[in-house]
């Protein structure tokens, strides 16, 4: 097996998340870490035998490396995955993609000049009870999908170096942070773009804090709700309801369970999903 060789940019709370995600991973390999904080970067280097610093540049200039794990603030992405991209790397970079349409095609046409993939951190396509709504929405098994609701919803993340998520013209608030896990995810399972589409949302400091997001895709409705303006004493929670012609599957955060129209429930088994494995939705 070849050996992919990782190198880490911004070692917070994700950049650790990333990090440990990479030690599960047969022939993937984190060689370095760089953070403008030099002892992050050093305590993730050093459980995983690499090496830490806090020059960019260097971390580009080092041929060993194969991918750029971009896990830095929302508005620094397209910078970093621009340059890292026309540097000869392939990137990896955390969701919310960029804070614009436009930074965003500028990072996928670097990506096409360059000839290089770059991947969107969207993890709930990789989680398991929504990759079984998509088998099942994909199978036909339970007939056309009528509706799709997807919830996501929690207190505000206060793990944020130096707070930069409460910041809107950085994180680009609960609507993009947050919302845009089940946005993501509906145009990923429908495979296009909505017929129609409305939003709205509820703003507080931080800004628009909870959206509710309504989309037509032919006879299918979907309707997504997100915010993270809940108390902090308040759990996160994230679930869907899954209503077809002939069954529905509902997930509540809990077991996954399929509701066929002629036939009796049942719950697949699913990999559990942990915090070092990947586990942090919001």
């Amino acid at each position: 097996m070849t050996e992919t060789r990782v190198g880490l940019v911004g070692c917070g709370f994700m950049g650790r998340m990333h990090s440990e995600v990479y030690s599960t991973l047969e022939g993937v390999t984190l060689v370095r870490a760089v953070d403008k904080d030099p002892a992050k970067a050093e305590e993730i280097a050093k459980a995983h035998g690499g090496q830490g610093g806090t020059s960019f540049e260097d971390l580009l200039a080092d041929a060993s490396v194969d991918v750029i794990d971009i896990c830095l603030p929302t508005d620094l992405h397209a910078d970093f995955t621009i340059r890292a991209l026309q540097g000869g790397k392939h990137v990896v970079c955390e969701k919310p993609m960029a804070l614009t349409l436009e930074e965003s095609d500028a990072m996928i046409a670097a990506a096409d000049t360059a000839g290089k993939r770059l991947m969107i951190a969207h993890c709930i396509r990789f989680w398991p009870e929504y990759v079984e709504l998509e088998r099942i929405v994909k199978s036909g098994e339970l007939g056309g999908l009528l509706s799709l609701n997807l919830t996501r919803y929690g207190a505000f993340p206060a793990w944020s170096s130096d707070n930069w998520l409460a910041d809107e013209a950085r994180s680009g608030g609960g609507a993009l942070d947050m919302h845009v896990h089940d946005s993501d995810y509906a145009l990923y399972l429908m495979g296009r773009e909505p017929d129609k589409m409305v939003s709205h949302g509820t703003v507080d400091v931080r800004g628009v804090s909870q959206i509710f997001t309504t989309m037509v895709f032919g006879p299918t409705v979907v309707h997504a709700e997100g915010g993270w303006n809940l108390p902090g004493s308040a759990p996160f929670k994230m679930a869907f309801r899954a209503i077809f012609e002939g069954g529905a599957v509902l997930f509540d955060g809990g077991p996954l369970t399929i509701y066929p129209a002629d036939g009796e429930p049942r719950t697949p088994e699913m990999t559990k999903m942990a915090a070092a494995a990947g586990g942090n939705i919001s």
